[in-house]
């Protein structure tokens, strides 16, 4: 086991070095690899809901356990359970008339080396999710964790090379060293994060020719139609809206609502955030990650408001705690183009509202702008929900509900154009962070030689033309 700190060239020497030695490792030792994730998970839950909370300020154990632990310890099952399905060779067709005796098979083999870079707001999840993948696939990782998870990052550099080696999984603090991370030549680049860091990790990656998934944020839209209940869609948005306050990738950035229907809304918005949240000063609502995070928020508000929008706070009898970066559910009506809370990603518990009066607008509306990573239709109409799929590209669609997809172990996920590119979980991740790697084996005549070789003559032509007769 490591003792010193690896630098991060020091670390990926390492781990290429090991690689070379076993470069293609069985089922069970992937399983085994697996399965230190899950009894490192298991072993230490306490001890990283108390980090994740140390480096927030306040949250919940209970969406720590819901939204972090549980859909990667369910990912992992299911990635042992299909492992040994997903690393067999696929056979192929051949042409029998054209090469005879020959075979075709695809055998998926690992990448090598891949590098994760990690953010802050759900900071296992997006590290060990990946992970499963990265492992189930074969390959070694490097993980640097996000600079804001400062407590979580230390107690994984410290606990996890007793289940794993760091020749196999390294973690690193970032310590202001996100761009030195993203040179690396990796074999693959994982980043998961805000479109502009995004890119320059792209750039980065781009000189070492290294391939990268993208996982990026965006304003995820939700769009409520007149046959779906109301009270229903409060009660779903609203329990997204304010989970992790709001600080979720693919949240719901804004809502579209019939006209007439917006009063309605924010009355049972108000009522359930006094039901859930009775004191949002207490420990079942997370605070704002920083004070730059909290200034950005209050600064969003208060430029809505400066350009005429109406801003209505969900909990307006409570004194919050500033210090603490305790920002209350806040819901913006009269919103335009021209306000920063619909031109960049809000990532807090502020939920715009448009009104609309068909699909129609909406599908304009929302294809005019960059492709979301999510996009939440509330409907029990089957045909206009198909309208939506169809219409609208996104990353993934939650029908009736919303954020709770990302947590399906058995979907990809991923963005499209500005919200991302590639995907992982589940069997797509294991191709993923895999070389999908054709197989040809000749069999013991081979024909194009035996008839196909210079100086062509009539005979080669012959032979083409009764290839394309046959087959072209």
């Amino acid at each position: 086991m490591q003792t010193t700190p690896l630098s991060f060239a020091q670390a990926l020497e390492q781990q290429r070095a090991a690689q070379r030695a076993d470069p293609y490792p069985d089922l069970q030792r992937r399983k085994g690899h697996l399965a230190a994730l899950h009894c490192f998970l298991q072993e230490n839950e306490a001890a990283i809901i108390e980090a994740i909370e140390a480096d927030f300020g306040v949250r919940p154990a209970s969406e720590t356990r819901l939204l972090e632990l549980f859909p990667v310890r369910q990912g992992i099952r299911d990635a042992s359970a299909h492992l040994a399905r997903w690393m067999r060779s696929q056979r192929r067709s051949v042409d029998p008339f054209i090469f005879p005796g020959a075979s075709n098979r695809v055998l998926p083999q690992p990448l090598g080396v891949v590098g994760v870079l990690v953010p802050w707001n759900f900071p296992i999840q997006l590290s060990f999710g990946p992970l499963v993948d990265i492992l189930a696939a074969g390959n070694h990782a490097m993980v640097k964790m996000s600079d804001r998870s400062v407590q979580l990052a230390r107690l994984l550099i410290e606990v996890f090379p007793h289940y794993l080696p760091t020749e196999k999984v390294a973690f690193f603090e970032d310590l202001g060293r996100g761009p030195e991370f993203s040179q690396l030549p990796f074999d693959h680049m994982l980043f998961t994060g805000s479109g502009g860091v995004g890119r320059a990790v792209m750039a980065s990656a781009a000189a070492n020719l290294c391939p990268v998934t993208l996982e990026l944020g965006g304003k995820a839209p939700a769009v409520v139609a007149p046959d779906f209940p109301l009270a229903t869609a409060a009660q779903r948005i609203l329990w997204a809206k304010c989970m992790n306050a709001g600080q979720v990738c693919v949240n719901v950035d804004y809502l579209f609502l019939p006209e007439g229907s917006i009063d309605a809304f924010v009355s049972h918005a108000k009522r359930l955030v006094a039901e859930r949240y009775s004191i949002l000063n207490g420990p079942d609502y997370t605070t704002i990650i920083d004070q730059p995070a909290f200034e950005r928020l209050v600064a969003t508000l208060d430029d809505a408001k400066a350009r005429g929008a109406t801003v209505i706070n969900l909990a307006p009898d409570q004194q919050l705690d500033a210090q603490r970066r305790k920002l209350a559910p806040h819901i913006v009506l009269g919103v335009n183009d021209e306000m920063t809370i619909m031109r960049e990603e809000i990532f807090g518990p502020i939920l715009p509202i448009k009104p609309y009066r068909d699909a129609a607008e909406v599908i304009a509306y929302v294809n005019a702008h960059d492709r979301p990573l999510a996009f939440y239709p509330f409907t029990n109409n089957r045909r206009l929900g198909q309208r939506y799929i169809t219409e609208i590209l996104s990353g993934s669609v939650g029908i009736n509900e919303a954020i709770v997809q990302v947590g399906q172990h058995d979907l990809p996920f991923g963005g499209v154009g500005a919200s991302g590119m590639g995907h992982y979980h589940g069997y797509e991740g294991f191709l993923t962070f895999s070389k999908l790697r054709p197989i040809f084996r000749q069999g013991r005549v081979s024909s194009i030689q035996a008839f196909l070789q210079p100086p062509y003559g009539k005979r080669a032509k012959n032979v083409l033309d009764w290839m394309f007769r046959l087959r072209g």
